[in-house]
């Protein structure tokens, strides 16, 4: 690259940290000049880390397009229903874009973003992120190989880990699915979209089913509070302390926001614990999002394929099983089976990040930072091309999560419409 691309982050939180952090690692591909972000801490510290100069740090992501276009691209890493807005306003102004996944949370969102970026010849990178971790690319590679024949079906599962679950989808930002989006495309649009990667073959038909059994008020303990710190007398046996969790564990704090001080942290923890959601019981909070989630999808070709989210494992990462006319797949993200049934040769493989130093770092596989590496190269070369999770090619992905969603609530199979 001869210089690196210039971009703006709208929304410093997790996620715009993440590529955040691909910048600081390799500043001569990513330079941030700007951000948009409330939260004056989180504003402060993302500002101090990149070195934005003062009259581009902005409050609002409206704040930043009151002025005209000052970088190659923008980062839209906000929360779920606030994709929208941004996005659109920064295709109207000629922006290149990383769009944070799920795209927006309705289908006519989506569809309104895409016609823009093909009618202003703008790139729109959706992070889908699975599909750049080494693992998910050698399994399509594969397939595509006819390694194992022709693909009759798979069975994908998504374990979230009950400590996850209880902490972002029952207690954290995604617990109403009215105020956010469903957790199929909140959580899980990442393997609805690598199902559909991998077998590279249109869906057609989708059908779901799935509740919130567990995190009710009626399935409180006897004893217990509407806090952890409010006197629980269950508190010390419950699997869901908060005082466990995030003040004696110290897991998931950086929601928290806590002070640059390492010795102020109990303290402000607690304080926390005491004043937010992160505190409650998770037995009495407003969630209504599913803790297991199971889908059955028809593919082109006759392919076949299901899918489960299951809130209740000690574990998390993905686990797939692929069936072949000629062999099968079977692998954990860390470690890929394919046995061929016309040798009887097994063939073991660990796909890892290790072409570029660091990636093997980042999350989700490694594909954070090769998402992040292939974008600035789209964008340098103004390639959409060296991509592959291009709003056009993600899509699709989320139609089949509104439908799925759609089918649980109905109770009947939806069909899935790409090019309505």
């Amino acid at each position: 690259m001869a210089k690196p691309v210039t971009a703006i982050t709208i929304g410093a939180g997790n996620r715009g940290n993440v590529y955040g952090n691909y910048a600081a690692k390799f500043p001569d591909h990513l330079d941030i000049i700007g951000v948009a972000e409330p939260i004056p801490l989180r504003n402060d510290r993302y500002a101090k880390k990149h070195n934005i100069a003062p009259e581009n740090r902005f409050n609002t992501w409206e704040d930043v397009f009151k002025r005209p276009k000052f970088a190659d691209a923008v980062i839209i890493s906000t929360p779920d229903n606030l994709h929208y807005a941004p996005c659109m306003k920064a295709l109207s102004m000629g922006y290149d874009i990383l769009l944070e996944k799920p795209i927006s949370p309705t289908e006519k969102e989506c569809r309104d973003i895409l016609k823009l970026a093909k009618k202003n010849n703008r790139i729109v990178a959706v992070c889908h992120v699975l599909r750049y971790a080494p693992y998910f690319v050698k399994m399509r590679e594969l397939i595509a190989q006819g390694a194992i024949g022709e693909v009759v079906s798979v069975q994908h599962f998504e374990p979230i880990e009950h400590l996850h679950m209880a902490h972002s989808y029952v207690r954290g930002n995604w617990h109403n699915s009215k105020e956010t989006t469903p957790i199929i495309l909140a959580k899980s649009c990442h393997d609805l979209d690598i199902i559909k990667w991998v077998i590279n073959k249109p869906s057609k038909s989708i059908f779901a089913m799935g509740d919130l059994k567990w995190f009710r008020k009626e399935n409180a303990p006897q004893g217990s509070t509407a806090r952890c710190t409010d006197g629980c007398k269950v508190e010390r046996e419950c699997p869901y302390s908060a005082i466990k969790h995030y003040y004696e564990n110290r897991q998931r704090l950086s929601v928290l926001d806590l002070p640059e001080d390492k010795s102020q942290h109990g303290p402000v923890i607690m304080e926390k614990l005491k004043t937010t959601n992160y505190g409650r019981c998770v037995y009495r909070m407003e969630n209504d999002q599913p803790d297991h989630y199971v889908t059955a999808i028809q593919f082109a070709d006759s392919v076949t394929a299901s899918f489960s989210m299951e809130a209740f494992t000690s574990y998390h990462g993905r686990r797939t099983r692929i069936m072949g006319s000629m062999g099968d797949m079977v692998g954990d993200m860390t470690e890929l089976v394919v046995k061929d049934f016309r040798t009887g040769k097994e063939l073991k493989l660990v796909p890892k990040a290790e072409d570029v130093e660091g990636y093997k770092n980042s999350g989700h596989g490694g594909g954070d930072w090769l998402l992040a590496h292939d974008f600035v190269q789209a964008v340098s070369q103004q390639n959409p091309k060296l991509l592959t999770s291009t709003i056009d090619e993600s899509i699709e992905s989320h139609l089949m999560g509104f439908m799925a969603e759609e089918s649980r609530k109905k109770n009947k199979m939806m069909d899935i419409h790409v090019n309505a």
